[in-house]
């Protein structure tokens, strides 16, 4: 099933405001959109940071439709990559070790600058490689992967969800053109509990 984005009402108060405030929350609290401070508080700040990126890469996956030929059958395993983020793909590890996306269990690859992108359904990249996501970004062009980024970009270079962080939290910002022309579908409740979205 493929959801549609609606055009947001313009009223920003009553009953449609409150009930778009609910919908943000109920939204927030199912994708892990927890205060930065409260995870640096019981933990050093950088492994906190990997920790909440980790929960994102998880949830935001459910939030996603790959093309049928990406993902043929129900079993067909969901792979994603890593590159420049082993840390964070060691936190990711244990988070999936007994989940799934829908019915497909999820294979992690630790990749690193030069390996082919073959075979992924999402690909993120490190701050570490920040400098060569132009070029990484353009091996993923036309094929259906969902990119992400560490960086705030004006999504000129091609990633989909760029990690932020903004009023001591982590949050995201989509590019959901830049998903179409994937061929991916992000759910319009993703994208409502948005930071920003790219209008190009």
């Amino acid at each position: 099933m493929f959801f549609h984005m609606r055009r947001p009402d313009s009223s920003r108060g009553g009953v449609n405001g409150c009930r778009r405030r609910q919908l943000s929350i109920a939204i927030s609290a199912a994708l892990g959109l927890w205060p930065w401070q409260e995870c640096a508080a019981q933990s050093d700040a950088l492994v906190a940071e990997y920790k909440v990126k980790a929960a994102y890469l998880y949830k935001i996956a459910g939030y996603v439709q790959w093309p049928t030929h990406a993902l043929p059958e129900p079993e067909s395993p969901l792979v994603v990559g890593l590159l420049g983020a082993d840390r964070l793909a060691d936190e990711l590890a244990q988070i999936v070790a007994d989940r799934r996306v829908d019915t497909h269990p999820v294979v992690l690859r630790k990749l690193r600058r030069g390996d082919p992108v073959t075979g992924l359904h999402m690909l993120f990249i490190g701050r570490t490689e920040s400098a060569s996501v132009p070029d990484i970004l353009a091996a993923t062009r036309g094929k259906p992967v969902l990119t992400i980024t560490e960086q705030e970009t004006d999504f000129s270079a091609g990633s989909m969800v760029n990690f932020v962080l903004f009023d001591d939290k982590v949050r995201f910002d989509v590019a959901p053109r830049q998903s179409e022309l994937a061929n991916l579908k992000i759910s319009a409740r993703l994208l409502t509990v948005a930071r920003r979205l790219a209008r190009d």
